[in-house]
């Protein structure tokens, strides 16, 4: 389960300034929601709640605490979600979720130009949260998530605008 608490954020950064600085922040850490998924129109608000917290305040408290730390150039990187653009039954608490931190990713782009500000869509991946999504189902056919590292690397190592991107259609994309 991600640490959404402001002291653990808090001594990330104050660990991070420590060791030289910070120029890179990757928000990845992430919740599903009950598994299966239930309609949205019987989310249970409680878990929706907590899902926020997770995977929309977390990321935007620790981006507010790094900001005013970070040089020009520096990258934010949110890891996202097809779900935040693709309207899948049952995925409205986690769609909902990483539709919100795309939004929140975007107007943070717009209010800080001289950073790179990405949301990034991984892709499918066999992951044990994916298996979670999809319980009792094989899901040995989806790609391992090394597969999706290259396409992370170009948008941290290059010069590409702030914006959304897919991992996988990143890989070997030279800026």
């Amino acid at each position: 389960m991600p640490r959404a608490d402001g002291a653990h954020r808090a001594a990330l950064v104050a660990a991070a300034a420590e060791l030289g600085g910070i120029d890179l922040l990757v928000n990845n850490a992430s919740l599903l929601g009950p598994s299966p998924q239930p309609a949205l129109g019987a989310y249970p608000i409680g878990e929706l709640e907590r899902l926020y917290r997770a995977n929309v305040f977390a990321p935007l408290a620790l981006a507010q605490l790094v900001l005013p730390r970070l040089p020009d150039g520096a990258t934010i990187l949110n890891v996202t979600s097809d779900a935040a653009v693709e309207p899948y039954a049952g995925w409205g608490g986690y769609g909902s979720s990483k539709a919100a931190l795309e939004q929140l990713t975007a107007i943070l782009a717009a209010e800080h130009l001289a950073l790179r500000i990405y949301a990034v869509d991984p892709g499918d991946m066999r992951t044990r949260m994916h298996q979670e999504a999809f319980p009792g189902e094989d899901i040995s056919g989806r790609p391992e998530p090394e597969e999706s590292v290259p396409g992370l690397l170009a948008l941290i190592d290059g010069e590409l605008p702030s914006g959304r991107y897919r991992a996988r259609e990143l890989s070997g994309v030279t800026t």
